[in-house]
Order: structure tokens, then C-alpha cells, then sequence
């Protein structure tokens, strides 16, 4: 259990370093797409490529485990995997257009997510069920906890926000129009990245219903992900859509409601 904390440390340390960088070095791949980055590859297979490993992974310590069909660690497995099904053989899938990603950002991304899935299917159906105190925390009681219920809800709530922010992302343009536009309705009434705040309040839910590191580990990284990347899109749309969005800025935020 010490080595697991000594990983989960570094990780929140690079975290730390992630979030400062992003505010120096934009992340390359789509809005804030660059010939910088390298050679390219098509999105749906790149995301694909890039988000299915944590699926795998979490599947796999999943499969070997002891309490796999033991509550609540199959919710916890369920709820997991539930948003990277979609994440990687949903998605990508129904974007649009012929859009191109990086194969570096790919490659990065890939190895975060080994970790990820490492960290968060070691701990949950591995090391927890062996740890007296979380072996007495996810009891069947866990379920009915203040604690578990408010993250599912919050999980739901983000995941919610996350899918209905890309609905109106991938419909911004009919078929055969090229022309970019400033996204509205939902939570991009009020956030410039309406998908990655959805995505931080279901990550949040996640740390809070399974109540451990792993969980605060992986809603720390997202938001050091996430957060200087909202800021930069939120400038690159202040150039490109002026008008209108001056018209908006009043309200608008990068990517916590009347925040940031």
C-alpha cells in the first residue's frame, strides 16, 4: 500500500506540473490544433487508440479480482467503465468531419491512462479489499452513505453536462458548411468548455462515492488538465468570435459557472 500512495504522490506532483505548463504550452489537438505537434492521425481512431487502454486495464484487475461481483465494487466498476465505453468505442465515432489529432498528444494521453487504469483498478480490486479499512468502509452499507450517494449523483449530473456539451459541439455546423461558431445553449450559456466542466463534476462524484486517493488522484489530474486548457480556448474564442462573444463575455466563464 506504501508504493501504491509513493505513485499516487508522484502523480498528483505531476499534476502540479501539467497545470503550470498548460498555461505556457497549449495542448495541440482540436480547437487548439497545431502543425507543431507532429505528424497526425485520424481523431477516431486516435481517440480510440487513447482512451480505450484505461477501459482495458481497469477490465483486467477487474476480471481477476476476488469481489468482482461483491457491492459496491461492482458499481464501481460498472460506473467506471460506463463512461470510457462510451469514451472509446462510442465517441469518437460519432464525431464529424475529418479532423486530425497528433500522435504525441495520442502517445501522452495513452500513458496517462495506463496509469490511470493502473491506479484506479489496483486500489479499488486489489488493494481495497484487503485493507482493513476500506474492506469496513465498502461494506454493503457503503451504498446507502451520504457519501456514496452524493457522488453518484454528482457523477451522473457531470456526465450529463459532458455528453449533452459534445451533442451541441458536434451539431454546431449542418452537413457541408465549414464555418466555426461560438457554441450556445446548455452549459455553454455559461462556460466556454461546457464538456471539460461536466467532466470535472463527474470525476469529482467519482472521488467522492469511492471516498480514496485514487479517486482524488484522477479529479486532481483532470482538473490540471482541463482547467488551463478552458482557458485557453476561452481566449483563442475571445479573438475568433469578438463580437459576438463581447456580446456574451458578461456571463461567460471559462469553465466553472460564474467563477472562472
Amino acid at each position: 500500500m506504501e508504493d501504491f500512495y509513493d505513485l499516487c504522490y508522484i502523480m498528483i506532483l505531476a499534476g502540479v506540473i501539467v497545470f503550470i505548463a498548460l498555461y505556457f504550452v497549449d495542448a495541440g489537438y482540436g480547437k487548439l490544433m497545431t502543425e507543431k505537434w507532429g505528424p497526425t492521425i485520424n481523431n477516431r481512431v486516435g481517440w480510440c487508440l487513447m482512451e480505450c487502454p484505461v477501459f482495458l486495464v481497469v477490465l483486467f484487475f477487474w476480471a481477476k479480482s476476488d469481489v468482482r461481483f461483491s457491492m459496491p465494487y461492482l458499481v464501481f466498476f460498472l460506473l467506471f467503465e460506463l463512461h470510457y465505453f462510451h469514451r472509446s468505442f462510442i465517441g469518437p465515432f460519432l464525431m464529424r468531419g475529418n479532423g486530425q489529432i497528433p500522435v504525441t498528444i495520442m502517445a501522452m494521453s495513452i500513458v496517462f491512462n495506463v496509469i490511470n487504469g493502473f491506479i484506479q483498478g489496483k486500489f479499488l480490486f486489489e488493494l481495497a479489499p484487503h485493507n482493513p479499512f476500506y474492506a469496513t468502509l465498502y461494506s454493503g452499507d457503503w451504498m446507502l452513505d451520504p457519501r456514496f450517494l452524493c457522488g453518484v449523483v454528482l457523477f451522473f449530473i457531470g456526465m450529463t453536462i459532458n455528453w449533452h456539451s459534445d451533442y451541441i459541439i458536434r451539431h454546431l455546423r449542418k452537413p457541408g458548411d465549414t464555418k466555426h461558431y461560438l457554441p450556445k445553449g446548455g452549459m455553454y450559456n455559461y462556460v466556454t468548455s461546457a464538456n471539460y466542466f461536466g467532466e470535472i463534476i463527474e470525476w469529482a462524484g467519482w472521488a467522492i462515492l469511492t471516498w480514496s486517493v485514487a479517486g482524488f488522484v484522477f479529479v486532481w489530474f483532470t482538473m490540471a488538465n482541463l482547467v488551463p486548457r478552458a482557458h485557453a480556448i476561452y481566449n483563442k474564442y475571445k479573438i475568433d468570435f469578438k463580437d459576438e462573444f463581447e456580446a456574451r463575455r458578461p456571463k461567460l466563464k471559462r469553465i466553472f459557472p460564474f467563477i472562472y
